[in-house]
């Protein structure tokens, strides 16, 4: 599910030009930081009682660029697991851990 939808983002977004040069760590840690800023967009949103549909989609914006990110590690090989996988695995260990994973907040 989310491994389909992460390729098809990124094969959109590598037809844009969001993707013409070498992924090294510095391109990575930039896509990283748009991710950042769109949660900041959320934020602001929130912050400033914003129509709620505009809030759906800055949440979208989130979701696009966190799975093109991941679309473009995996083909530049720094990952391999499956995203479904990862996320499911991740799940069942939340599952059990304590109330607030044992932090205050």
């Amino acid at each position: 599910m989310f491994d389909d939808l992460a390729e098809e983002i990124h094969k959109n977004a590598v037809s844009k030009g969001f993707w013409d040069r070498t992924v090294d760590p510095i391109f990575v840690a930039k896509q990283m930081m748009m991710i950042v800023s769109e949660v900041v967009e959320a934020m602001e949103a929130l912050r400033k009682e914003m129509d709620p549909d505009q809030m759906s989609d800055e949440f979208a914006d989130i979701i696009i660029r966190t799975l093109d990110l991941y679309a473009g590690m995996v083909e530049a090989g720094y990952m391999k697991k499956s995203l479904d996988y990862a996320i499911k695995e991740k799940m069942e260990k939340n599952s059990s851990r304590p109330m607030k994973h044992g932090v205050r907040f």
